[in-house]
């Protein structure tokens, strides 16, 4: 297995691996996630052979990115890490330079020399405040002291480190932001991803949104963080690459995101994961979602030897939906003519000029991209370029 620096998507195929399991659940995720009940070791062997599935189905076609997601999984063993990386490289291989990423939480710091042992190259942290009182109250079950030496310990152990901050919190003010972004940013890691803090249905900040408290910042002063935000990190050599992204250079930016963001194929394995994949027979792509439930995921496995619990052919609408939406995300923008290439259309003409003419969209010959007026409303003006 080869590994060093990040190899550029192109037509890149990634494995994202999700591990359910946390120690605590955070009051504002959204993502499939359950306490552990001991079944970890019936799910590791689904995942395994799930994979077996998704080699028969991709074909001989070398892994640019493999990264396991969650949940926590900095809460698997180094032997389950490794099991799973051995198992992909056996069925695919790995592309020179690939990624193997694992998003970790600071508490399980005694496992990062195994979990760099077992193949991992890339460690994305979960910091999300450097502030003890902010860290209680999103839940965190670590203090701005474990952060801290979690992140030292982490790049003695990975030759890639990032870190997850949360901001826009309600009552943080921007001077308070500043001091947590500063420090974060004065570690010397090659990559950060601050996150607006969303308060999502469902969760139990969104119950408690719901009878009437405020958890996140107003709009307009979350749109003001943001622009501080992006001042404080090209200031300190890290340009955002993407709108909740920052990296130091290309090779620190995350090969995994970017299959993402680019329109790759990748295949989702665990419980409730995600994926797109090409249909060599009929063309286009299909969207697969794993089922959600451990128990179900590893039922549906032992049965059919696959987890997928639903499968959608994407039509040529949502294809260039979604390659817009997303590819829009990027600074470096969206490639007209590759569009018209990967999907036979583009994007909607008079939706492009108008956002053109608001000042939200730039054009360069072929390549649009969002303004900086336009990265604070992403989403809406990406759908105004949908057809």
């Amino acid at each position: 297995m080869t590994q060093g620096a990040p190899t550029p998507p192109g037509d890149a195929l990634g494995l994202y691996v999700h591990w359910p399991y946390c120690a605590r659940i955070c009051p504002y995720c959204d993502f499939n996630v359950y306490r552990p009940k001991g079944e970890e070791a019936a799910l590791l062997t689904a995942i395994l052979d799930d994979m077996a599935h998704w080699r028969a189905r991709t074909g001989p076609r070398a892994l640019a990115s493999l990264h396991f997601g969650g949940g926590t999984p900095s809460l698997m063993t180094p032997d389950q890490l490794e099991a799973v990386i051995a198992r992909a490289d056996d069925l695919w291989g790995f592309a020179t330079g690939a990624e193997i990423g694992l998003e970790a939480n600071p508490k399980d710091i005694d496992g990062f020399a195994g979990m760099a042992g077992a193949g991992i190259n890339r460690l994305s942290l979960g910091v999300q405040s450097f502030d003890d009182d902010a860290l209680a109250s999103l839940g965190r079950d670590h203090d701005a002291s474990l952060a801290r030496r979690a992140i030292e310990a982490a790049q003695h152990a990975f030759p890639r480190v990032s870190l997850d901050m949360i901001y826009a919190r309600a009552g943080q003010t921007a001077a308070q932001w500043e001091t947590e972004l500063d420090e974060a940013l004065a570690t010397g890691v090659g990559h950060i991803s601050p996150y607006q803090l969303t308060i999502e249905p469902g969760t139990a900040f969104g119950k408690r949104a719901g009878r009437g408290e405020r958890l996140a910042a107003v709009p307009d002063f979350a749109a003001d963080l943001y622009e501080l935000t992006e001042a404080l990190c090209s200031a300190a050599g890290l340009t955002g690459y993407e709108i909740s992204n920052h990296a130091r250079s290309r090779a620190d930016q995350s090969v995994h995101n970017r299959i993402y963001w680019e329109g790759g194929d990748w295949m989702g394995v665990g419980p409730g994961a995600h994926g797109r994949i090409g249909r060599a027979a009929s063309g286009g792509r299909a969207g697969t979602e794993a089922a959600r439930r451990p128990s179900d995921y590893v039922k549906a496995v032992s049965e059919t030897g696959c987890g997928i619990a639903d499968e959608e052919a994407l039509g040529a609408a949502d294809e260039i939906a979604e390659r817009i939406l997303m590819g829009m995300r990027l600074a470096d923008g969206l490639d007209l003519a590759h569009l018209r290439a990967a999907t036979g259309g583009t994007v909607d003409a008079d939706g492009l000029e108008r956002m053109i003419a608001q000042g939200f969209v730039a054009r360069e010959g072929d390549r649009i991209r969002l303004t900086q007026e336009g990265r604070l409303l992403a989403d809406g003006v990406s759908a105004e370029l949908v057809p």
